[in-house]
């Protein structure tokens, strides 16, 4: 989904700089935890380290424009700046599956994805694991379907054109979605290494992951 902003800048006394900024997704560490991208660098974290067995996910094969919140901000900014306000478009013009995220996400500990199956029978097991530190055994089912995360009105294809943005902005992501991705993974990995602290010292930890 995108988001429409509206950004106003009082100039004078009675005249208003006013511009709409439609913002296609825009993601970061903080971003919510109902989130799809969020859900899943917390889900996969949580796998990595023990505290979660698998996660479960609707439509792998919907396709988003994912940007980095900070690469956003900056451009609402510079919306900001013109002579003339204007109405922009703020996108990366690059769209992903679902499922190629939750590989990214995977991949950045260690852990590479077979799928198999279709619809809510796709299951994702672990192939390899590279990385001592998140030992996962092969063949262990970390991905699931269900269908209750299912959209009635799903959009399969999110795409934003931000060819005006970068001419009269000069605006141009910092962030890739792998830059984007890591970021995340970094975060939530160490957020959850507390959990993973306190259950090893024989603390309860709360099973808040759906």
């Amino acid at each position: 989904m995108y988001a429409y902003w509206i950004t106003v800048n009082y100039r004078e006394a009675y005249n208003m700089y006013a511009c709409n900024g439609i913002l296609f997704n825009h993601e970061s560490p903080i971003r919510g935890e109902t989130f799809v991208t969020r859900k899943i660098t917390r889900g996969v974290s949580r796998i990595a380290l023990g505290l979660q067995d698998c996660m479960y996910l609707g439509n792998l094969d919907a396709k988003r424009d994912w940007g980095h919140a900070k690469d956003y901000v900056e451009a609402m900014y510079l919306m900001l700046q013109q002579d003339k306000p204007e109405d922009f478009v703020i996108a990366t013009g690059v769209t992903t599956p679902v499922r190629e995220f939750v590989k990214m996400a995977f991949s950045h500990v260690g852990i590479e994805l077979e799928f198999t199956g279709t619809g809510v029978e796709e299951v994702a097991k672990v192939k390899s694991c590279s990385n001592k530190e998140y030992d996962l055994a092969v063949g262990t089912e970390v991905i699931k379907i269900d269908s209750r995360y299912f959209r009635p009105t799903e959009v399969d294809l999110l795409i934003g054109d931000p060819t005006k943005a970068q001419q009269k902005l000069g605006w141009k992501p910092k962030y890739d979605l792998p830059m984007l991705v890591e970021d995340m993974m970094k975060s939530d990995l160490e957020l959850f290494k507390r959990d993973q602290y306190l259950r090893e010292g024989g603390h309860k930890v709360m099973d808040y992951h759906e």
